[in-house]
């Protein structure tokens, strides 16, 4: 006995003990499968071979699922990107990481100092990360543009959740173990998301929602560096941005020296990149080294203001003419095993899903644009891995939270970068500098370093003319972006990054819940080329032989087809349009948004409301008494008002446009079969036909199935299994003989005879030169070779698998036990109509007005 059969065994056992009903839909009334095929078909099934569609099984679900033993390799390997490239690198590769790799350390050097100062940090923590970033992300990229450091956002956030936690703990931490322990978490945290290939995550962030988080955050940390730039003191710059705006202008008449350090800074920084770039447009040639020259503008900024810093300071370090950087520790002295706590994680823990979502949203945004505009495409889950393994080691050097930086990756990759390996080189970079420049960086102006900052950041405000563009896209995610960034600017980053991505989903979640289906009208169409309408009997398009009519033609020859449009012209189409109803009772509807739990109500009853108010009841006299009439439709006044004039038609079918629909549930399914009972009883005693089009998962069919769908239900009026008359798609399986496969093998064959004869032509003219053969022993030669070679020709493409299909054999498209789940929205429309027009020609006759008028009366 084999495995399978005992399986079913002990299953019908447990299903006969637990009361569960196997065959509980008993479907078209058959007894077997053997009934499948009992129906009059509009297409004969003994001209094509029969076809029953199986239905998925869990056990497959799993195997689709779950991992072989191959893939679980694939994934292990995918865990280290690196290992696809290493082997093939090469000198050229080389040469272009050098370029980019020392063009971003000597960026990155300045920029992570810089950005140490918006964490509450001392300068070399932000020399740390910029160390571990770029040196560990190589071994998991799937980008070679992205650069992992310390960004202007992210510390921000970072120094907020360091006041934050000094202030409810009333300094008990260190701020340097703090910090680590909030990039040790964080990274955790994303580790496991990426581990788990869970980066499909990010994709509920809109474009929206990022753009407002950047342009708020920007507007908050440049306003924030506003007076360490001026040199103004005496309140908080970490307050909300519009209270920062009120207290520069309150104490502006406080503004020091630093002020010349910081806006002659911010000036000439903006002077050489706009020096740089009209000089690339007015000399073209030339343009690889403006790009420098302007890439290395903030080292160059930084080393000028370190020079003029050093001559006014130099006698004067204990009282610098204004603020320097100070002290900066040479190699890695911070270096430590982390210090991690409960305690310590309890005390940010309200922060980190801020500090997560900005460490994804900043990252994973960048690396796909700069993938699209290079033309790879990343993995946003391994993105997510190498994130999370670079802030998991980056604190044992003394590394806070660090992601993904715009500025530095752009630069990276316009100085042509060749692979992830150039963050080696930045790191080579980085190293030197810690080891060897510390000394001069102790010269360097805070408000100089401000300016910087302020430069850097600005870059990240949204353009107007982008915002422009959001409007004439989406005009509700403007209001979005706008509620982000006035969010943020009132109150904090935190607040707006939550904002954004609140109302975006809220504005997701009402989408789908209100998602409003279209009733389809039809319309005949005719095609047009250029300036004429294609008629029945031209060649059909991209063929060269006239023997192939159009199927479809009108009176006058011309060719048509059907279309189905919104009877409403929601859609945008002309709305002068007539379209007609696909047939008298006949409804098509679309949905719209999926089908599901959270829309199925409003679909259905907006579709059950407008079928009410287009149509009649088939039986006035449904209820024989006026007691047997429900509370909610008492009927008319009068009886003799029963039965009136009424041209509208009754109910015959309804056709489900599945085009949008990939996954359905139990409740979308429940509400499908409480509404097929409500039309029944409207449409008594006949039965309302449900037809499927555009189905495009084989578990949507099996859930539509197991509910009654797809196959025609048995009225309990009918004395037994009726045949109906479903309309099937039917496809050429190939073959010589088919027309697709005749023209091609008409093309070959054309082709390799000319071939055969040029080959043949040429082996002759060989001979001549030789001496071999007379000029009759050519003419003899050739047509032999000639006509063996048309004979190579044919055995040649007789015997190709391309054409050893059985001839002209025709198979259906879809199951034959799925008789009312179709292809299309035409054939769906024609069966249903089929169906109608017999079970009219064999339908009984109605009643007479007088017999239903006296029905009612009597009763």
């Amino acid at each position: 006995m084999s495995a399978d059969s005992t399986r079913a065994k002990v299953g019908h056992g447990l299903a006969r003990i637990l009361g569960i009903k196997l065959d509980y839909r008993n479907e078209m009334g058959r007894d077997n499968d053997s009934r499948v095929t009992q129906g009059e078909s509009v297409f004969s099934v003994e001209s094509a071979d029969d076809y029953v569609e199986q239905e998925p099984t869990v056990a497959e679900w799993f195997r689709d699922h779950l991992p072989s033993g191959q893939q679980f390799l694939q994934y292990c390997r995918s865990l280290f990107p690196f290992t696809t490239w290493i082997h093939r690198y090469n000198l050229q590769w080389l040469i272009g990481d050098l370029i980019a790799g020392i063009t971003v350390g000597a960026v990155v050097v300045p920029q992570g100092m810089a950005y140490a100062q918006l964490a509450t940090l001392p300068a070399q923590y932000g020399l740390y990360s910029s160390f571990m970033g770029v040196l560990i992300y190589w071994f998991f990229a799937t980008s070679k543009d992205i650069t992992i450091g310390p960004v202007a956002v992210l510390s921000t956030v970072t120094g907020n959740v360091l006041i934050k936690v000094q202030d409810k703990t009333h300094n008990r931490f260190d701020p340097q173990d703090v910090a680590g322990a909030l990039a040790i978490i964080g990274g955790a945290i994303v580790c496991f998301l990426g581990v788990t290939r869970l980066g499909w995550l990010v994709d509920f962030i809109s474009l929206a929602a990022i753009s407002a988080f950047m342009t708020g955050s920007a507007l908050n940390i440049a306003v924030g560096q506003i007076p360490t730039m001026m040199g103004i003191t005496g309140f908080s710059t970490r307050d909300s941005t519009y209270k920062v705006v009120i207290n520069i202008l309150k104490h502006l008449g406080r503004t020091k020296l630093d002020a010349a350090m910081g806006l002659t800074a911010l000036f000439m920084l903006y002077a050489i990149r706009s020096a740089a770039t009209h000089g690339s447009k007015r000399f073209p040639n030339r343009r690889k080294a403006f790009f420098y020259m302007s890439t290395l503008r903030t080292i160059f900024v930084i080393l000028l203001y370190t020079l003029i810093s050093w001559l006014v300071n130099r006698h004067h370090r204990s009282k610098p003419k204004f603020k320097i950087l100070g002290p900066v520790p040479r190699g890695f002295k911070d270096a430590k095993v982390p210090y991690v706590t409960t305690d310590m994680i309890s005390s940010f823990a309200g922060d980190l899903p801020a500090t997560v979502i900005v460490l994804l949203i900043e990252h994973i945004s960048i690396a796909k644009s700069f993938g699209r505009v290079n033309n790879y495409q990343i993995n946003p889950s391994q993105e997510l891995v190498a994130i999370g393994v670079t802030n998991l080691l980056g604190p044992f050097l003394g590394a806070y939270p660090a992601t993904g930086s715009f500025s530095r990756t752009a630069i990276k990759s316009k100085a042509g970068v060749r692979t992830p390996f150039a963050g080696v080189i930045t790191a080579i970079v980085v190293l030197i500098a810690l080891y060897g420049l510390t000394a001069v960086f102790f010269y360097i102006p805070q408000a100089s370093l401000s300016g910087v900052i302020i430069h850097a950041v600005l870059d990240l405000i949204t353009p107007p003319n982008t915002v422009y563009q959001f409007w004439r896209i989406s005009p509700l995610e403007v209001i979005i972006f706008f509620a982000g960034v006035l969010v943020t600017v009132f109150s904090s980053i935190e607040n707006g990054v939550y904002t954004t991505i609140s109302v975006s989903a809220a504005l997701l979640l009402y989408r789908v819940f209100k998602a409003r289906g279209r009733f389809l009208g039809r319309v005949k169409v005719h095609s047009v080329v250029g300036d004429r309408i294609i008629r029945g009997n031209e060649p059909k398009y991209g063929t060269t032989s006239g023997n192939t009519r159009r199927p479809n033609t009108d009176d006058n020859g011309l060719e048509t087809r059907n279309i189905f449009l919104p009877i409403d012209h929601h859609d945008g189409t002309n709305p002068r349009i007539a379209l007609q109803t696909p047939y008298p009772g006949v409804f098509m509807y679309r949905f719209s948004e999926g089908y599901n739990y959270p829309n199925a109500n409003h679909y259905l009853d907006y579709m059950v409301h407008t079928i009410f108010q287009q149509t009649r009841r088939t039986n006035p006299m449904s209820y024989p008494k006026k007691g047997d009439r429900p509370w909610n439709d008492p009927g008319p006044r009068h009886s003799k008002d029963l039965y009136q004039e009424d041209d509208r038609p009754t109910l015959k079918a309804i056709i489900l446009d599945f085009s949008s629909v990939n996954n359905v549930d139990i409740t979308s399914i429940q509400h499908l079969i409480d509404v097929r009972n409500q039309l029944d009883r409207y449409v008594s005693p006949e039965m309302v036909e449900w037809h499927f089009a555009h189905i495009n998962n084989r578990w949507t069919k099996r859930a539509l199935a197991s509910a009654g769908f797809g196959y025609p239900k048995i009225s309990s009026q009918d004395d037994g299994f009726h045949r109906w008359k479903p309309v099937f798609s039917v496809a050429e399986l190939g073959g010589i003989d088919s027309a697709a496969e005749a023209a091609e093998y008409g093309f070959n064959r054309a082709e390799a005879k000319r071939h055969s004869r040029s080959r043949s032509r040429a082996h002759a003219d060989n001979d001549i030169e030789d001496g071999q053969v007379t000029r009759r022993d050519f003419h003899a030669t050739a047509d032999g070779d000639r006509s063996s070679s048309q004979d190579s020709v044919d055995k040649t493409l007789k015997s190709s698998r391309a054409y050893a299909q059985p001839a002209g054999k025709s198979v259906v498209v879809q199951g034959l036990n799925r008789p009312s789940f179709h292809m299309d929205l035409t054939s769906a429309l024609q069966s249903a109509i089929a169906n109608i027009e017999r079970y009219e020609d064999g339908r009984p006759p109605v009643a007479s007005r007088e017999e239903i008028i006296g029905g009612a009366t009597s009763n």
